[in-house]
């Protein structure tokens, strides 16, 4: 991209050490403006690190459910048996 704009400049009129001088000034400012914004962007490896982070957590809660389930249907079952032993 440098190489282009830097063409542009000198195909336009501009001298070479403007077109270089204004090649180098545009790449600090796009410099600046993505550390400006650093923290805020995901990379690719951020976003498959979450994942791997949701994945762990999703199952850890679908064993929770599966555990809460089971203790549930154990307990029905169990307060089912004794009420039929008082009832008799």
């Amino acid at each position: 991209m440098e190489l282009e704009i830097y063409s542009a400049f000198v195909k336009a009129g501009v001298s070479e050490a403007d077109a270089k001088a204004a090649v180098e000034s545009i790449n600090r400012e796009i410099d600046r403006r993505y550390a400006m914004h650093a923290d805020k962007l995901a990379t690719r490896g951020d976003v498959a690190e979450l994942r791997g982070v949701m994945k762990a957590d999703l199952a850890e809660a679908k064993t929770e459910i599966i555990k809460w389930t089971i203790g549930s249907m154990l307990a029905a079952v169990g307060l089912f048996a004794t009420l039929t032993k008082l009832w008799h």
